[in-house]
C-alpha cells in the first residue's frame, strides 16, 4: 500500500475488510481484490473498475459488471513462472518415480525394481499443452530445456513459432493427446471448455501418458478421468484443481494410487502480490490518464469518470 500511495499521492486508498467493505463501497470508483459479490453492485454506485489480481475471471460477476457499466480487468504476465515450475515439479515427480518412492518408503525396505518399471525419460518425450497462452508458452520453454517436444493447442494457433513449438487447433485435440506423453490442461472455465476432457478424449490418450490439470476443474469430466486411470490408460494424473474443492475425504481421486493432488497452489510465489500490485499500478496510471487498460475482460456500456478513488 505504501508503494501505491507514494506513486499516486492524489488517490485516496482504503484497505477494506469484511467488516468495512460495505461502508467503503459507496464512495469507491476502483476496486482491487480477489472477489466481488454480485450484491455489492447496488452499494457501489460510483464504481467504474474492478481489478482482479487473478488470471482467471470465472469467479467474478462479469455479467453483473456489464449491466452496471463497470470495467473488469484480470492480471497476467507473472503467473507463468510459478505455474511452469509447479507443472514440471509434478511431471518430474512421476517421471523419476518420486511420488512412488514417497509412498513405498513406508511399507518396503527397497523398491528399486518398482521404479525401474515406472520411470520415463523427459528427453525425447512429447508434452501437449492445451490452452497454450502466455502461461503455456512459459511452460513450453521450460519443457524444451528438458529435451521435450511440445505441442501447443489453442483455439487460434499462431501461424509460425520460431521457438519450435508445434501448434494445433483445439479441434485437433484427439490427434494432440494421441501423440503426447504428458498432457497439461491450462484451459479457462467457459461454456465451450466445460468437460472438454471427456471419455472420448481420454480414450484417445497415448497409453501410459500423464495428465496434469493446472487450469480449471470444470474442464475435466472427473468420472471419465477415473475410468481412464482404472483402465490403465493413464500413467497417472496430477491435479491442482478439483470439483468440488476441496474433495471430500472419501472421494476416490484422493485415494487413487496414481493420482497426486495439490491444493490449488500452482501460482504460489513469494513475489506474487508484489507482481500483482505492480500490474495494478501500471493499469491505475492508465486509468487516470484515460488510456486503455491491460487485461480488459468487459468494457463499460457507458462512459465513466477517469478520476481516481
Amino acid at each position: 500500500m505504501k508503494t501505491l500511495r507514494t506513486a499516486f499521492p492524489s488517490v485516496h486508498f482504503r484497505i477494506a475488510t469484511d467488516d468495512t467493505i460495505t461502508e467503503y463501497l459507496p464512495d469507491a470508483q476502483v476496486y482491487f481484490g480477489w472477489r466481488f459479490q454480485p450484491e455489492w453492485f447496488r452499494l457501489a454506485s460510483s464504481l467504474a473498475w474492478i481489478a482482479s489480481p487473478a488470471a482467471g475471471t470465472d469467479h467474478l460477476p462479469i455479467a453483473g459488471a456489464q449491466v452496471a457499466g463497470v470495467t473488469v480487468t484480470r492480471s497476467y504476465g507473472f503467473h507463468g513462472r510459478p505455474m511452469a515450475e509447479h507443472a514440471m515439479g509434478l511431471v518430474l515427480g512421476f517421471s523419476r518415480g518420486l511420488f512412488t518412492s514417497s509412498r513405498l518408503q513406508r511399507t518396503q525396505q527397497w523398491w528399486k525394481d518398482d521404479l525401474a518399471e515406472e520411470f520415463f525419460d523427459l528427453a525425447g518425450a512429447t508434452m501437449a499443452i492445451v490452452g497454450c497462452g502466455s502461461i503455456g508458452t512459459r511452460l513450453s520453454h521450460v519443457a524444451r530445456t528438458f529435451g521435450m517436444q511440445v505441442i501447443g493447442v489453442r483455439h487460434k494457433p499462431p501461424v509460425t513459432d520460431p521457438d519450435g513449438t508445434t501448434w494445433m487447433c483445439t479441434d485437433d485435440i484427439l490427434q494432440a493427446v494421441g501423440h503426447a506423453d504428458v498432457v497439461v490442461d491450462l484451459l479457462p472455465a467457459t461454456d465451450s471448455t466445460r468437460r472438454f476432457f471427456d471419455r472420448e478424449v481420454f480414450a484417445d490418450f497415448k497409453p501410459g501418458s500423464l495428465f496434469v490439470n493446472l487450469g480449471r476443474a470444470s474442464t475435466v469430466d472427473q468420472t471419465a478421468l477415473l475410468e481412464a486411470l482404472d483402465a490403465g490408460r493413464l500413467r497417472g494424473a496430477a491435479l491442482d484443481v478439483t470439483d468440488p474443492r476441496p474433495l471430500p475425504m472419501s472421494h476416490p481421486l484422493r485415494w487413487h494410487p496414481r493420482v497426486v493432488l495439490s491444493p490449488k497452489s500452482a501460482t504460489f510465489s513469494r513475489t506474487y502480490m508484489d507482481d500483482a500490485v505492480a500490474f495494478f499500478a501500471d493499469n491505475l496510471g492508465r486509468y487516470l490518464a484515460e488510456e486503455p487498460l491491460n487485461g480488459m475482460v468487459t468494457a463499460p456500456t457507458a462512459p465513466t469518470s477517469a478520476t481516481g478513488g
